[in-house]
């Protein structure tokens, strides 16, 4: 392994990591009507990093990981602009929610697809991810945080303004 791609994976890894610590902070509190100005930034700050900081790894061609990344800072910048430019107000709560739960989304999908790549007993339950055991946790994990969106959604009414 290069020097510079060691240094971007010791980079990326614990960002990633991070971010999916952070995002579950957030998550948990929007299920329960509570908005953390602190683990809020955290959370949208780090995902941002994250998905930036998958584009330093040096590759020859556009990958799904570059298109899921991608997709990734268009939903992030609408959770920044709902909770920092528009202050959840009026439609733009619910827009938060939705956007930043499918931030989340992704950033567990590409861990899983990670895990996949990288933990031989996965690797060996589904070597070309097509194959069920991988196709099913995806599936799982995609109605898992629809129902999670959905119930945050109808739950989150914080009592205060996020400026």
């Amino acid at each position: 392994m290069s020097t510079y791609l060691l240094l971007v994976t010791l980079i990326h890894v614990p960002i990633s990591v991070l971010a999916l610590m952070a995002g579950t902070v957030v998550v948990r509190d929007m299920l329960a009507a509570r908005v953390d100005r602190t683990w809020t930034a955290l959370y949208l700050a780090l995902s941002v990093f994250n998905s930036a900081t998958g584009y330093l790894f040096p590759v020859s061609k556009v990958l799904p990981a570059h298109i899921v990344g991608a997709i990734t800072l268009a939903i992030l910048a609408v959770a920044v602009y709902a909770f920092y430019v528009r202050a959840l107000g009026g439609a733009w709560r619910w827009i938060y929610v939705v956007s930043a739960v499918a931030a989340f989304y992704f950033n567990v999908f590409v861990g899983i697809v990670q895990a996949f790549l990288k933990i031989p007993v996965l690797q060996q339950s589904s070597p070309t991810q097509t194959e069920l055991p991988f196709a099913a946790t995806q599936l799982v994990v995609v109605l898992v945080f629809i129902a999670i969106g959905a119930v945050a959604t109808r739950k989150f009414h914080p009592n205060f303004r996020a400026s």
